[in-house]
Parts: C-alpha cells; sequence; structure tokens
C-alpha cells in the first residue's frame, strides 16, 4: 500500500472517529445533566436517551468499514499501531483506534445497550437506597450489572483473572497481578505507618467542624480554582451528589463539588481535586482534539493530576502559607482563635475514618485496597452481592480498625458500582503512586517550586505538568509517561517516603 493511500485511509478513519467522539461528548452532556439538574422523575426517558446514544456509538466503533481500514493499515491485536512506516502519531491512533474496535467488537450491541440502561437506572436507585440506608434495594440492580459486567470480561477476554478486562478499561495495558504487587507494597507499610501516627498525640481537628458558611466556601473555591489555573470560560463548577470532572468538548470541561457548612475540608479539597483533573483534560495538545488520543491516557495518571494538586500541593504549608490569611478574612468567626500552623495541621489530620472521600492521605489507600479485593471476589464468585456489606465491614476492621454503622457509610457509599464501574477504584490509589514518583522529578527540575507555590504563583508547575504529562493525551501509555518522567517502572517507594516525611512531622514520628 502506498504512502499516499496510507494517508487517505488514516484520513477516513480520523473523520469516522470525529464523530464518535461527538456522539461521545453528547452521552457525557446528558449523564452530566443527569447529576446537577435533571428532574427525578425524567430517569426512564434519560436512561433510554444514553442507551441509544451508547447503541449508536457502538454501531460506529465496530462498522465494518472501520475493520476494513485497520486491516489495510496493518493493524491486528499483535501490532495495533499498524504499518511501521507510519508517523509516530498515527501510530498512537492506530493503537488506541484498533484496541478501542476489538474491545467493542467482541460485544454485541443489546448487550452495550442493556449494559448502558442498567447503569443509567442503578445510579437513580443508588442515591435513594443511600439516602435512606437501604442496600436491600440497590442489591438486585448490582447483581444484575454484575452479571453484565461478567458477560463483558468473558466477551472480551482476560489474561489472567476475570478483573484484567474491566481493570484495562480504566488503566489500560495493567494486568491485576501488577496491582496486587504494588498494592501489597502499599499495605506492608501503610498498616504500621498508620498504627505509629494512632499511637502518637492527636492532632486536635475540631476547628474544621465549625461553622462554614456555604456562600464563604464557595467565593473561597472559586479563588482558589482560578489561581491554580482553571479557565471559567472552558469550563464550570456546580453541585452534585459526588464530584466528578466531565469532558463535554476540548473547551468544555467541567466540575462539580459538594459543601457542608459544618465541615470545611469537603468542599474545598474536593475542588481542587476535580480543577487537577480538568487542567489534564485542558492542557492536551490542540493537535490531538476531536480524537480519541484527546484523553487522559489512565485513570491512574488522571488521579496523579488531581491528588498532586489536592493533596501534595493544596495541603502543603507552601499552599496555605499563601491562602490562610484570605480564609481567615472570610471565616473571621470560625477561625479567630487559629493558627496558619495549626489549621495546617487539622487539615492534614490521620485518623482512620469511615467515608473514602473524606480520608485523610495516610489513610486513604487502605480504603481502596479494601474495594479491590471486595470487586476481585466478586468476579471470581467467591463473594455474592448479599455476603458484600458484610464482607465490607470485616475488610473495614481488619485494615482500618473501624466498622460502618450503617450501609450508608460502608457498602452504598460510593457511586461507582452503580455505574458499572468496577476495576475503577484501583485507579486512586494508582494516582498516588504516580503522584509521588513525578514529584520527585519535578522538584529536580524547579527548584523553587516550593518558593513559588508559597508567593501563591502555580505556572510553573501546571506548565511543566502540560509539557511532560498533559499534552501527550493518549498518545503515549501511562506506563511510557512513568518510565520517560522518572525512568523507572511504578513503585510504592516514593509515595511512601513522602508520607513518612510529611507526616513523621507533624505527629513527630522518629
Amino acid at each position: 500500500m502506498s504512502s499516499q493511500s496510507f494517508a487517505a485511509t488514516i484520513e477516513k478513519l480520523k473523520a469516522a472517529d470525529r464523530e464518535i467522539v461527538l456522539l461521545s461528548h453528547s452521552s457525557a452532556l446528558l449523564s452530566w445533566d443527569q447529576e446537577t439538574y435533571m428532574p427525578r422523575r425524567a430517569i426512564d426517558e434519560r436512561s433510554a436517551q444514553l442507551s441509544l446514544l451508547q447503541g449508536l456509538i457502538h454501531q460506529r466503533i465496530t462498522a465494518e468499514d472501520n475493520r476494513r481500514m485497520l486491516d489495510r493499515l496493518g493493524c491486528s491485536a499483535d501490532n495495533p499501531g499498524g504499518d511501521a512506516s507510519l508517523a509516530d502519531d498515527d501510530r498512537a491512533f492506530l493503537r488506541q483506534y484498533q484496541r478501542r474496535y476489538q474491545r467493542a467488537a467482541r460485544l454485541p450491541q443489546e448487550l452495550v445497550v442493556k449494559l448502558a440502561e442498567s447503569t443509567s437506572r442503578s445510579q437513580a436507585i443508588w442515591a435513594e437506597a443511600r439516602a435512606a440506608d437501604d442496600y436491600a434495594s440497590f442489591a438486585p440492580h448490582l447483581t444484575t450489572l454484575l452479571d453484565l459486567l461478567l458477560e463483558v470480561s468473558d466477551r472480551i477476554g482476560y489474561t489472567e483473572h476475570p478483573y484484567d478486562a474491566l481493570l484495562d478499561q480504566y488503566e489500560p495495558f495493567m494486568l491485576t497481578s501488577e496491582v496486587d504487587r504494588v498494592f501489597a507494597e502499599l499495605r506492608a507499610e501503610l498498616v504500621p505507618l498508620v498504627k505509629a501516627i494512632g499511637a502518637a498525640p492527636q492532632v486536635d481537628a475540631a476547628l474544621l467542624r465549625r461553622e462554614y458558611p456555604v456562600q464563604q466556601q464557595a467565593a473561597f473555591g472559586a479563588t482558589v480554582m482560578q489561581a491554580l489555573g482553571y479557565d471559567l470560560e472552558r469550563g464550570r463548577l456546580d453541585t452534585s451528589a459526588h464530584p466528578f470532572t466531565t469532558t463535554l468538548g476540548a473547551h468544555d470541561v467541567r466540575i462539580t463539588t459538594r459543601y457542608d457548612p459544618h465541615f470545611f475540608n469537603g468542599a474545598i479539597f474536593g475542588t481542587i481535586h476535580e480543577v487537577g483533573h480538568a487542567l489534564y483534560e485542558l492542557g492536551i495538545d490542540e493537535k490531538y482534539h476531536g480524537s480519541l488520543l484527546a484523553e487522559g491516557t489512565s485513570l491512574g495518571i488522571h488521579e496523579s493530576q488531581s491528588r498532586m494538586w489536592e493533596n501534595m500541593v493544596g495541603r502543603s504549608r507552601h499552599f496555605w502559607h499563601h491562602f490562610y490569611p484570605q480564609l481567615a478574612r472570610l471565616f473571621p468567626a470560625a477561625l479567630v482563635d487559629v493558627n496558619p500552623e495549626s489549621f495546617y495541621r487539622a487539615i492534614n489530620r490521620v485518623e482512620p475514618s469511615l467515608i473514602r472521600v473524606e480520608a485523610d492521605e495516610v489513610t486513604y489507600g487502605l480504603h481502596i485496597v479494601l474495594r479491590f479485593e471486595l470487586e476481585k471476589a466478586l468476579l471470581s464468585r467467591t463473594m455474592t452481592v448479599a455476603e458484600l456489606p458484610e464482607a465490607w465491614r470485616a475488610g473495614s476492621r481488619r485494615l482500618l480498625g473501624i466498622e460502618p454503622r450503617s450501609d450508608a457509610e460502608g457498602v452504598l457509599q460510593d457511586i461507582h458500582w452503580s455505574m458499572g464501574g468496577i476495576g475503577y477504584f484501583p485507579t486512586y490509589a494508582l494516582g498516588n503512586l504516580y503522584a509521588a514518583q513525578f514529584m520527585r522529578a519535578i522538584e529536580a527540575e524547579l527548584p523553587s517550586l516550593w518558593d513559588d507555590v508559597q508567593r501563591g504563583e502555580f505556572a510553573p508547575l501546571l506548565n511543566w505538568l502540560r509539557v511532560n504529562v498533559h499534552a501527550h493525551g493518549r498518545a503515549r501509555t501511562a506506563q511510557e509517561l512513568c518510565s520517560s518522567i522518572t525512568g523507572s517502572e511504578l513503585s510504592a517507594a516514593p509515595f511512601m517516603d513522602y508520607l513518612r516525611a510529611k507526616y513523621g512531622d507533624i505527629y513527630g514520628l522518629r
């Protein structure tokens, strides 16, 4: 095949991909509306709308003409990037397109439509079940989703474990055994660190439970997110039951948060976290816009960005050296007797807690290990949906030393399973590990980093991330990014070094 024919075929494939991206963004818009403004009784038609769009997307991805074009370009399961003579960006595009086609082609459209309809309905049932602490009402829907996901796994195929096929959707090219390896490292060092901190004099964080009016919280959050570089001409901030980021276009990346007038941490750190996600999406090189390369390369890398901004930057002394005076002016009653050091220690208090999204950065990884273990058991059929609440309670006792008082605080607390998102949770902890490895490289290349943060200057960090992480989109894999930036494979060691240094200081550990 001539180079001219290669070019014409690739352009035709890219045109088809642009239509798939537009349909996907339309579906994302409907999902965003469902989580923010949709009237409650609209759920049935919204489920039908979303399932229709998912069916159309599946048809476009698996069109016979696409398969023929991929064949002509030399793409296969063993060589997804196609002919070796093609340009690197074209091979990166084909690698992702071939993988997407192969995955979708193995799933019948009726399964795709049924899964989309079931997840849309299940999310609404989950929200009601969580509010009423009624796991029994949600369990049948979870059973249906689990059956559907096991069928997906079987049809796609897997290397070692049924979990592989679902994990690959969120963390491409990573196997369950690799997650087991790094999580074993993490668990082995986290558990004794949590115990050591628990034996030390505890930090007083009662100040965070004082009265923080929502209007002032929103004003402060808006100031912070714009200082970090989130462009409100390319996004917006709304409220939802569970904070999230959604990409509706190259110049439309929206985030949500939630407010609690009696808990300061929730909104501000939720907002910073979602800003980290949005900055990644908005920083992808324009040459990839409108294509499947205009996405984060994996959810683990995505989480590295949100957790770096939320925890390593947003919970640092340097960050609050800059922002605390403004905070004290906004909340004079709540902070009248609080100094910056006391505030810094309070927002970094370590204490095993029940709710994942409110967990400190030391115990957070154990929340993820718990969910990972439960998901593997469900997919292995060694645990039933009926047994899940008790297994959750037992795992929480074993890893965190505490037990939820209700299913709303336990098995019902996360939205992910209602979305069919089994395989998603590990990416949160993987993100912490990637972030710590990346931060080592950043500190070496930007020696004035923390002085900049202390002055409220975040552009140097953002620019480094845009060049080294964001710009590449999905043209590089997570493993390629990690290797190119850090020179090594993913490891728990840099993250544990970070935790021991930071919390050894706060808690006086030796």
